[in-house]
């Protein structure tokens, strides 16, 4: 009877997600799925008895599902692009800022679990912390519901008007090119890029690279690899100039 009233109490600090399976649509038969989705590592470092495990695995199954998602949905939709094309779009859409986007517009910093210490970091509004819970939750849809579902959500959500948007004006095309011949054509010098942190453990690293004009920082970006940290960055260096 201790251990389940210990249960009941750990489960007590759960939030109630009604209101996020009302906007998605989606509602879980498996709350505890759900739930997980949002228990970052961080808060299980001061809940060890916490009944639930934290989202990286659900991350890791949300990231392949997000992966094919986006595959399928550019083979069926745009049959005139080239591969090389798709893979270009698919970094514009799939990257972290959107998938950040996306988490942001569905409130789901509200529903984390963090430790005091990202709290008071704000990791409520980390981006990072939020790109990653988006792929937490579409884990969990796809354990849940299935893939037509998930694909549903992903359009719903993720694609809308940006993928469309971005295939027209043609914004899938690596920022970081446009911004090394933007730099050759008008100065005869290339942009730099270097590392500025690196945070997570070995298979989940998180990257923050800075682009630099000389000693100037034009812009910073994050991915889950320096390339695509990279390429956040020189996009933003381009929005900016």
């Amino acid at each position: 009877m201790q251990c389940l009233g210990k249960f009941m109490k750990l489960m007590s600090k759960t939030l109630d997600t009604s209101v996020l399976e009302e906007k998605i649509k989606i509602v879980f038969k498996d709350k505890q799925l759900l739930q997980t989705a949002f228990v970052h590592r961080s808060y299980l470092n001061e809940h060890a008895g916490f009944p639930l495990p934290s989202n990286e695995k659900l991350e890791f199954l949300g990231d392949s599902v997000l992966s094919l998602i986006t595959s399928e949905h550019l083979y069926r939709n745009y049959p005139d692009h080239q591969e090389g094309d798709y893979t270009d779009i698919k970094a514009a859409v799939v990257n972290t800022a959107s998938l950040y986007a996306a988490a942001k517009e569905l409130n789901l910093g509200k529903y984390l679990h963090l430790s005091k210490g990202e709290q008071e970091n704000n990791g409520r509004e980390n981006v990072s912390i939020l790109a990653d819970c988006f792929e937490a939750l579409l884990g969990a849809i796809y354990l849940e519901k299935g893939f037509k579902t998930s694909y549903t959500f992903v359009t719903t959500f993720l694609f809308k008007d940006t993928l469309d948007t971005i295939i027209r004006k043609k914004l899938y095309l690596p920022a970081k090119n446009v911004l090394q011949e933007y730099y050759q054509d008008r100065y005869k010098k290339l942009p730099r890029y270097q590392v500025l942190n690196e945070s997570g453990p070995e298979h989940n690293k998180q990257y923050e690279i800075g682009v630099y004009d000389d000693e100037k920082l034009l812009a910073k970006g994050q991915g889950k690899s320096k390339k695509l940290a990279e390429e956040e960055a020189a996009r933003k260096a381009l929005q900016k100039l």
